[in-house]
């Protein structure tokens, strides 16, 4: 049995960028993971940040144009590579992206305006 599945909780590290490629567009998707851990010689915790470039087809890409940087998502996926000449020379460079299956945006509702919150009182008659 094989399976190819990523899941991530993160933020986007800029806007959705819309992107054109043998007559096929897609999005892609920069969203920033972090850990930390604890430094056994200094006690102090270190945080780490993760980049990971994410690929959206089809009509999901279209939702994933609308993501904005800062936005709260999950994503699922597959982990991806592909090689890429580096400047018309012989060089070839490995890229690892994450081709993604779905997105579940995990902002909260915007807040409501002063006159449409619960200020407790009772409404007049």
């Amino acid at each position: 049995m094989y399976q190819n599945k990523v899941n991530l909780i993160g933020f986007l590290g800029g806007d959705a960028e819309v992107r054109n490629a043998n007559k096929r567009s897609f999005t892609t998707l920069s969203i920033a993971t972090k850990s930390s851990y604890k430094d056994k010689q200094t006690g102090q915790y270190v945080a780490e940040t993760e980049w990971h470039r994410c690929v959206v087809f089809g009509k999901l890409a279209e939702f994933a144009a609308t993501l904005t940087k800062g936005a709260h998502v999950q994503i699922e996926g597959q982990l991806r590579s592909r090689v890429l000449a580096v400047n018309n020379s012989d060089v070839k460079r490995r890229i690892w992206e994450i081709r993604v299956d779905s997105i579940l945006k995990l902002d909260r509702a915007e807040k409501a305006g002063s006159e449409d919150q619960d200020t407790g009182e009772e409404p007049a008659a």
